[in-house]
């Protein structure tokens, strides 16, 4: 992962983890989980969070999903974070 994707990840897993969300860095991204609502498909909701170029946005760096939806504007960590706090919120069905 190269340092201008690896920032965003590691800027938004900081904000991630004041919000009492679990945020950890691996080789495939940012891996985040709400311990505090239990999932629908294991013991609490999560997911796994990448950086890379949108390219219908100019090829600037967007955060994406593990299924591969962009979410956010790399550089926007806030509407990051309320994203991927509605995202985990324990409801399934919640669509991007």
């Amino acid at each position: 992962m190269t340092p201008e994707r690896k920032a965003p990840l590691e800027a938004l897993g900081m904000v991630l983890r004041a919000h009492k969300l679990q945020a950890r860095m691996n080789p495939d991204g940012l891996h985040v989980l709400n311990p505090h609502v239990d999932g629908c498909c294991g013991p609490h909701p999560s997911d796994v969070v990448s950086v890379r170029p949108r390219e219908d946005d100019g090829g600037r760096l967007w955060f994406y999903t593990s299924w591969g939806h962009p979410f956010a504007e790399a550089d926007r960590i806030t509407d990051a974070v309320l994203t991927l706090k509605e995202l985990l919120n324990g409801k399934p069905g919640v669509a991007l």
